[in-house]
């Protein structure tokens, strides 16, 4: 058994388009040789999360997976269909957009079928729609688990899974920071995307300030958790680019969002450590330790 029992956190949270973000951020956290022994995602976190977990956990993983946020469309994610949009209208479908258009993304870019089975452990969140509880999912389909974490209500249909109706993970946790914690964690980054920052005018529109009210609501969310389990475990929060003009359903800037955040995280990441990461700092300590004398029990 190993003499090292810390254990680092990624805590992806969710935001549609803006999950690109977290791209910069993963740079410039493997830059500085920062690597999770647990990634916990909810919805475009979850997708992201999902990705890497069965890949070397390096900035060139993270570049590669910032082509595949580069090669999105909205299109893509939530292809137009007009019968399953009008039966969604009249009630007849629980869901505005077909998830056709998200599975085959997440089938193409997953590398395990199973959670369980990815090289780092995974775990994914969604929300029982029945009783509003946060659910973990950590064995199972990968990619069911992934459409679970993801299927925005309302837009894309609800995944059954194991006799319970899943929806977003976003809904009931964003940034599930207590879950990193419950699994053992003790140093937490948190790439957040979905919380609103302070913007330059009021939002335009009705979905705009609908989606702004939701991010204010998940903004408050998080602050609570911080301050509630920072006693338990050492937080890192990555602010994410602020202001940001990109709305959530637009997927036309992940290149321009990936690069404003892989900047802000350096300078974040530098300005906190003085130059150097504890966690790298922390790994070089232990890769310099000698292997420990393994002393064989009685019988």
């Amino acid at each position: 058994m190993s003499l090292n029992s810390h254990r680092t956190a990624f805590v992806l949270s969710g935001g549609a388009s803006l999950g690109s973000i977290q791209v910069g951020m993963l740079e410039a956290l493997y830059e500085r040789g920062i690597r999770p022994d647990l990634i916990v995602g909810t919805s475009a976190g979850a997708l992201n999360g999902a990705y890497l977990a069965s890949r070397p956990q390096t900035v060139d993983t993270a570049r590669k997976l910032g082509d595949v946020w580069g090669g999105l469309s909205r299109n893509q994610v939530f292809p137009a269909n007009p019968i399953t949009g009008l039966l969604g209208f009249i009630g007849m479908r629980g869901n505005l957009v077909p998830d056709s258009g998200l599975r085959a993304l997440v089938e193409g870019q997953t590398a395990t079928e199973r959670i369980e089975d990815a090289e780092v452990e995974l775990h994914l969140i969604a929300t029982d729609v029945q009783t509003g509880e946060e659910v973990r999912l950590s064995r199972g389909s990968l990619v069911d688990g992934v459409m679970a974490s993801a299927a925005i209500p309302g837009v894309l249909p609800a995944v059954e899974w194991q006799g319970r109706t899943l929806i977003d993970g976003g809904v009931s946790n964003n940034a599930p920071i207590s879950h990193a914690v419950e699994l053992g964690a003790d140093e937490i980054f948190v790439l957040a995307v979905g919380a609103a920052c302070e913007l330059e005018a009021p939002p335009s529109g009705a979905l705009a300030m609908l989606i702004q009210a939701s991010s204010l609501l998940i903004g408050h969310r998080m602050v609570s958790d911080i301050a509630t389990f920072s006693q338990r475990a050492q937080l890192t929060v990555l602010p994410p680019p602020c202001p940001i003009d990109v709305q959530p359903t637009d997927f036309g800037h992940a290149q321009e969002l990936i690069g404003r955040a892989r900047d802000d995280a350096r300078r974040f990441l530098a300005s906190r450590s003085g130059g150097e990461c504890d966690a790298a700092k922390r790994s070089r300590r232990v890769a310099s330790q000698p292997e420990p004398t393994l002393v064989p029990g009685p019988g």
